[in-house]
C-alpha cells in the first residue's frame, strides 16, 4: 500500500473560497472574537441558575443552553458574513437596514412591551430586537454615502446619510431607547469624522449633540430619573448598581471561584446588563482586566487594519463598526463600575441575549470582510491612505 501526502486543507495554494478566506481574514481578530464568544457561553453557566430561580424556571441552565445556541448561531453568522466582498457588504447592509426599519415601524402595533419600552418582536420563544441589527447596517450605509459624496459626481451622500441616521434615531426614540440612540449617534459621528470632514462641521455637530441630549433629558422622564439617581444616589433607589459594586469588590484579585458568586442572587439583570459584575465576583480583578484587554485588542487592531485600507468606503465603514463594538463594551463596563448612569446596554458576546449575540456576529463579520487582505486593499508600508480630501 502506498501512502500519498494530502496537502493541508488551508494550504496557501488552496484557492477554494474557504481557503482564500482563511488566508485573507485577520486570524488574530477572529481568534479574539472566538474567545469572547466562548467566555460568554462559559459565564452563562455561572449566572443561569440564579437568573432561572428568580423567575421560577425549573431548568437551572435554561439561559446557559440558550446562550450556547446563540453563540453557535452568532459564530456562523460571523463566518458567513466575513466571506462577503465589499460590494456584498453594501448589499447585505442595505437589505438588513430596510428590513430592520420596517420591523421597527411595526413595533407600536406588533411589538412586545417590557420595562416601559416596545423594542422587541416576539417570534415564538425568541424576542427579536431589530435595532440591534439596524446599527451595523446604518454605519456601513453611512460610510458608503460619505464615500460617494467625496467623488464629486453629484450624489448628495452626506444628505442621504443624515436622513438614514435621522430616521433611525426617530424610531429609536419612539420605542423609547435612548441608550441605543446615543450609541449609534456617536458611532455615526465617528464615521463622519473619519470620512474627512472640515473641523468646523465637527464643532457644529458637537454643539447639536449637546442640544439634543438636553432635549432628551427634559423630554424623557426615565432619562432624567437615571441622571438624578447617578448624581444623587442617596435620594434614590440604587439597589441594583449597589449590589453590582459589592459583587465587584467581593471578587478581589482572583475571585470567589466559578459558580461561587453570592451577589448575583440579588441583581435582577445579572445575566444581561450586569454580567461583568457577576464575572468579577467569581473570577476577580485579573479576569476583569483580561476581559477589558480583549475588547481593547479587538478595537485597536481593527482600527489599525482599517486605517491602512486605501478605499474610503472600506476604511470608514470598518473603523465605524469597530468603534461601535468598542463603545458598547465601554458603556456596559462603565455602568457596572458606576461611572455613568445606567443605560441597559449589553456587553458584546458576553451578556445573555439572542439579538445581541447575532447582531454582534453580524457587526464583526462585516468588519472582518472589509479588512480582509485583498489585492490593492492596503497601502504599502506602515502608513495608510487618507480617506479623501474632505466632504463638500
Amino acid at each position: 500500500m502506498t501512502l500519498t501526502y494530502q496537502p493541508h486543507a488551508f494550504a496557501r495554494t488552496d484557492r477554494s473560497r474557504l481557503g482564500v478566506w482563511w488566508w485573507t481574514t485577520d486570524r488574530l481578530l477572529l481568534t479574539a472574537v472566538a474567545v469572547l464568544i466562548a467566555l460568554g457561553v462559559t459565564l452563562s453557566f455561572g449566572s443561569s441558575p440564579a437568573a432561572a430561580a428568580r423567575i421560577g424556571l425549573h431548568d437551572p441552565f435554561h439561559f446557559a443552553i440558550r446562550q450556547c445556541v446563540y453563540g453557535v448561531a452568532g459564530a456562523a453568522i460571523l463566518l458567513a458574513v466575513s466571506m462577503c466582498s465589499p460590494k456584498g457588504v453594501r448589499r447585505l447592509s442595505f437589505f438588513i437596514y430596510v428590513v430592520a426599519i420596517v420591523i421597527m415601524m411595526a413595533l407600536p402595533v406588533l411589538g412586545h412591551s417590557a420595562k416601559g419600552a416596545t423594542r422587541w418582536l416576539q417570534l415564538g420563544g425568541f424576542s427579536l430586537q431589530p435595532s440591534e441589527f439596524m446599527k451595523p447596517a446604518l454605519i456601513v450605509l453611512a460610510a458608503w454615502m460619505f464615500s460617494e459624496g467625496q467623488k464629486g459626481e453629484g450624489v448628495p451622500g452626506v444628505f442621504i446619510a443624515f436622513c438614514l441616521w435621522a430616521l433611525s434615531v426617530g424610531l429609536l426614540l419612539a420605542e423609547p431607547d435612548v441608550g441605543q440612540t446615543v450609541l449609534i449617534t456617536v458611532a455615526f459621528g465617528a464615521a463622519f469624522f473619519m470620512a474627512g470632514v472640515p473641523f468646523a462641521w465637527i464643532v457644529g455637530l458637537g454643539g447639536a449633540a449637546v442640544v439634543g441630549m438636553t432635549a432628551i433629558y427634559f423630554t424623557f422622564g426615565h432619562v432624567a430619573a437615571r441622571v438624578h439617581k447617578f448624581l444623587s444616589p442617596d435620594t434614590a433607589d440604587t439597589h441594583q448598581i449597589d449590589r453590582a459594586a459589592e459583587a465587584i469588590a467581593a471578587g478581589g484579585f482572583l475571585g470567589r471561584g466559578p459558580g461561587e458568586g453570592v451577589m448575583k442572587r440579588h441583581v435582577p439583570d445579572l445575566h444581561t446588563d450586569f454580567i461583568y459584575s457577576a464575572a468579577a465576583e467569581e473570577y476577580g480583578l485579573v479576569f476583569s482586566l483580561l476581559l477589558i484587554s480583549l475588547f481593547a485588542f479587538v478595537v485597536v487592531r481593527g482600527l489599525y487594519r482599517a486605517m491602512k485600507l486605501t478605499d474610503p468606503f472600506e476604511q470608514v465603514a470598518s473603523a465605524g463598526l469597530f468603534v461601535l463594538v468598542g463603545q458598547q463594551a465601554f458603556i456596559n463596563v462603565a455602568v457596572n463600575l458606576n461611572m455613568i448612569p445606567t443605560k441597559g446596554m449589553t456587553l458584546p458576546f458576553i451578556s445573555y441575549g439572542g439579538s445581541s449575540m447575532l447582531a454582534m456576529g453580524l457587526t464583526l463579520g462585516l468588519a472582518l470582510a472589509l479588512t480582509s487582505r485583498r489585492p490593492g486593499a492596503y497601502s504599502q508600508g506602515d502608513g495608510y491612505a487618507p480617506a479623501g480630501a474632505g466632504l463638500t
